[in-house]
């Protein structure tokens, strides 16, 4: 047995008549052996021994320790959290104080353990598969080079052949797997979720392409190169050395937080869990009698003082690819995405309550400007520029639209510029001191594959991933919608980007020289706040009868001519000259097609509630997305839209082509598209009017009011636009402006006196349910 290296650890007798006769054998482990012990039942001894064995190797070189997620019971982290109260009076020591018995009740409970190799994602991929696929690319190789018929048909031949056994494959692997785990719910999540997975997909976990290191550097360098090439200029210095004067309302002070405050904050938003958290998020908050005293201590204690503790402010970035058909080995393909400590969001949480409370009050914050702000959405700011631009064009106008492009925009506020504009919209004493304190001294490190980077310090920029960071930056941006409204020109603004149109009489030959004037006072802005602009990725788009290409030049901006394109992409949506919305149905219907393919391979594997929430996930939120400006579209297109819906709705019942589609979607309660439209629009319309939306969505609408004392005065209906306003049928039909308060009046007046949303939207698809499938509709 030493010759195969293996030692004997049993020294002594093992049997009645004193001969060894119980071995145990190992090798590269240690065993302490107990003294044996003599059983009634049998002439050998029971032998008692404690074995520790070297952690298992792990895929990727060292092991990953991690705790189990099964012994993560909250009645016993409740139980090690009895004596949670951190000591001391500083907020350093409070906090300190806070991660240590955190840590120190996650250890009791859920101690580390290192993680088991994992498993290959794709089993069915097989050696078979894999030279296959090395055909395959060698053919299209050759197909490129030579574009002859037979190597096209060669190529397509292959393919087919080979997607065709990859199917195969795939099916055959998974319905074996599927009938073996049918009982076991995680293994059957994890089939499900391989048999979702793109294949080819990068996946940054399993492929290290980039170390740590080069990620962290590449997105700390690309900042300082940034900040670089952007000096403070004369408008700069000029701007930070005006004197800072508030003549309206301050806020200087926070309000003490309550013990109920505290449990709202833990409650909301998701409970996502930093690396460097001392224990998972969710279950802090699944003990909020434990954690509400000391908690709501630190709150007041950073509060009070205007300081924001030092060790929340560092976070972990992970790469993430901006799209899966770019380059996996370009690092400027990869967006930084960050975690932040779940303790450092609760503080903010605090303080966004009551700064958004007081920028609310005050109207400090641009109208226009709809990013991450409560009633508003991309939606909301889209329906408002087409409206515009409807308007205009049925006016026999034309139209400029003008979408800026800036780079790493949330990185590069400079922190001086932030602070002096704080102070324009009223924030002073402690308020301004704690979000200085905030902002200062911030580092972040890259996370990739289990290891972690070194720290890198942020000299600027609003930390991306934080409760306070939109809101700050709105703040930020706030004097560029005065600066392009000054020129005449309207600006829609949601976060970073901004979009500029110019509304223009007739159809000129050539831009104004107001446009001009404006771009270089845009550009100008920009270098002073030391935001970088790239014009190269700045898209324009004219709308009119005539081509503006073809009838004068665009002025040019930052050096860069502006050239107008056929069609442009805001926040989602695909406009084009005619604002026909055609293209962005089509890529609609193309997406949410190849999502249903992918959940027709799921079908055979989930409940029908699962696979609803599939559908509602990839297909139904695609569909529903800015679904109001698709008002008044002409019948083909709306009928691609329907065709969708209806192929998403009969592989969920699972009903066949041949069978008609309105029982289905009577059984599903679901609204035909065009009713889902109507329906968003009025629903668009309720909160406008009662306050829960944009005041630029509220500026469109007016109540009747008749001359003479009218029965109809009282039936709450609104002000339809006459053939004076609006010309054109289409733009009746079309524009918000014109088609909303249309459908509304047609409501019925029960329906139009609710003052709840709730309420009303109950109401209102009832109603247009109604009118779907007839009134004997429930």
């Amino acid at each position: 047995m030493a010759t195969l290296g293996l030692s004997q650890f049993v020294s002594g007798p093992t049997h009645q008549a004193g001969h060894t006769l119980d071995l145990i054998f190992g090798a590269g482990i240690d065993v302490i052996m107990s003294p044996s012990m003599k059983v009634p039942w049998s002439d050998h001894y029971a032998l008692k021994a404690r074995i520790d064995f070297p952690p298992p190797p792990c895929l990727g070189g060292e092991p990953i320790w991690v705790r189990p997620q099964r012994l993560m019971d909250p009645d016993r982290f409740r139980q090690a959290l009895r004596d949670l109260a951190p000591p001391g009076d500083s907020l350093i020591e409070l906090v300190e104080g806070w991660n240590t018995q955190l840590l120190a009740a996650i250890d009791e409970i859920a101690p580390k353990r290192p993680l088991r190799p994992r498993r290959n994602r794709a089993p069915w991929f097989t050696e078979e598969l894999r030279k296959m696929k090395r055909d395959l690319r060698r053919l299209e190789r050759v197909w490129r080079g030579a574009r002859d018929g037979a190597s096209r048909t060669s190529y397509r031949v292959f393919m087919k052949t080979y997607e065709m056994a990859v199917k195969a494959a795939k099916k055959a692997y998974f319905s074996a797997s599927i009938a073996s785990a049918s009982s076991r719910p995680a293994q059957l999540f994890s089939i499900i979720r391989s048999l979702t997975s793109l294949e080819g997909q990068p996946n940054l976990n399993n492929n290290l392409t980039h170390s740590c290191e080069a990620f962290a550097s590449f997105f700390a360098e690309k900042v300082l190169l940034l900040r670089h090439d952007l000096p403070a200029n004369l408008d700069t210095i000029k701007e930070l050395e005006a004197p800072r004067l508030s003549s309206g309302p301050v806020l200087d002070h926070f309000d003490r937080i309550s013990p109920a405050d505290v449990d709202r904050f833990l409650q909301a938003g998701k409970p996502t869990t930093c690396p460097l958290d001392p224990c998972p998020s969710w279950l802090i908050r699944a003990c909020p009698d434990e954690v509400r005293a000391p908690l709501g201590d630190i709150i007041n204690l950073s509060l009070g003082t205007g300081i924001f503790p030092g060790e929340l402010k560092e976070a972990v970035v992970r790469p993430l690819l901006k799209k899966t058909s770019l380059d996996p080995l370009d690092l400027s393909n990869y967006r930084p995405v960050s975690n932040l400590p779940f303790l450092g969001k609760v503080i903010e949480r605090a303080v966004a309550e009551q700064l958004g409370r007081f920028l609310d009050e005050t109207s400090a914050l641009d109208p226009f400007q709809s990013g991450f702000r409560a009633g508003h959405g991309t939606e909301t700011a889209l329906v408002a520029l087409t409206d515009d631009l409807r308007r205009q064009l049925d006016r026999g106008g034309s139209g400029l639209l003008i979408l800026l492009d800036l780079s790493a925009a949330f990185d590069m506020v400079d922190h001086e510029l932030l602070d002096h504009r704080l102070a324009d919209v009223g924030i002073q004493g402690t308020v301004l001191q704690w979000l200085r304190s905030f902002l200062s001294g911030r580092g972040q490190r890259v996370a990739l594959g289990g290891e972690l980077s070194s720290r890198h310090s942020l000299v600027c920029g609003v930390p991306q991933g934080a409760i306070l960071s939109p809101m700050l930056f709105n703040i930020f941006m706030r004097p560029l919608a005065q600066l392009v409204r000054s020129f005449g020109l309207g600006c829609h603004q949601y976060a970073d980007d901004t979009q500029l149109y110019l509304l223009m009489d007739g159809h000129p030959d050539s831009a104004p020289d107001t446009l001009t004037r404006c771009l270089e006072a845009v550009a100008g802005w920009l270098r002073g706040s030391r935001l970088k602009l790239n014009p190269s990725k700045t898209e324009v788009l004219w709308l009119g009868r005539d081509d503006m290409g073809s009838r004068g030049q665009l002025p040019s901006l930052a050096g860069v001519q502006l050239v107008p394109a056929p069609s442009v992409k805001s926040l989602g949506v695909i406009f084009d000259t005619s604002l026909s919305m055609e293209a962005q149905i089509t890529a609609i219907t193309k997406a949410a097609f190849f999502h249903l393919r992918q959940a027709k391979q799921l079908a055979p594997y989930l409940s029908r509630p699962d696979l609803a929430t599939v559908i509602h996930a990839t297909v139904t939120s695609r569909l529903d997305y800015c679904n109001s400006l698709y008002v008044g579209l002409p019948l083909k297109l709306t009928q691609k839209l329907q065709r969708v819906q209806n192929a998403a709705a009969r592989l969920l019942m699972g009903s066949s082509l041949r069978d008609h589609i309105h029982p289905v979607l009577y059984q599903l309660h679901w609204l035909p598209v065009e009713y889902r439209i109507r329906f968003k629009v009025l629903v668009l319309t309720f909160k406008a009017l009662y306050g829960l939306g944009p005041s630029y969505l509220r500026d469109r609408l007016s109540w009747y009011a008749p001359q003479r004392n009218l029965r109809s005065a009282n039936n709450n209906i609104l002000k339809v636009p006459g053939l004076r306003e609006v010309r054109l049928a289409s733009t009746r039909a079309r524009a918000f402006s014109a088609a909303a308060p249309i459908w509304w009046n047609a409501l019925s007046q029960e329906t139009r006196a609710l003052r709840d949303l709730t309420s009303f939207r109950r109401a209102c698809k009832t109603e247009l349910f109604h009118q779907a499938f007839g009134q004997g509709a429930a």
